[in-house]
């Protein structure tokens, strides 16, 4: 009988163990709070594998800066986008600060990537400007 107790309570303590790992998020974000930098919505999608960057003035350029000091994300946006999606599942895990300037601003804040990814970002809204981080 104390054989059969362990292998249930194993089995449920792996399930759990799983189960909580499939629910990790992907990455989470740490806004920037100052009041300059209200007129720019910054925020993961609800999967939290894409940043969504909107703006009533225009996003000139997007980088981000990883725990080693190397950009992996390095981007200048042109014409006159107000929304940017940028997908995060080219960044390697650890903490990135982001940079996005808004002439005369640059409004910074933290994403931090849990996994790595390989999946692909998908785009619904062909209006909508995507940017990918090629090799």
């Amino acid at each position: 009988m104390g054989k059969y107790r362990r292998l249930v309570m194993a089995s449920i303590l792996g399930l759990y163990f799983q189960k909580s790992q499939a629910q990790q998020s992907f990455a989470k974000i740490e806004k920037n709070v100052n009041v300059r930098a209200k007129d720019l919505y910054h925020d993961l999608n609800k999967t939290k594998d894409t940043l969504i960057l909107k703006s009533e003035k225009n996003i000139d350029f997007v980088y981000s800066i990883n725990e080693k000091y190397r950009r992996e994300i390095d981007f200048e946006i042109e014409g006159d986008d107000h929304i940017v999606r940028v997908p995060l599942h080219k960044l390697s895990k650890g903490k990135h600060t982001f940079v996005v300037g808004q002439s005369p601003l640059k409004i910074i804040f933290v994403v931090r990537v849990f996994k790595d990814d390989t999946s692909l970002a998908l785009l619904t809204d062909p209006n909508i400007k995507t940017v990918s981080n090629e090799d």
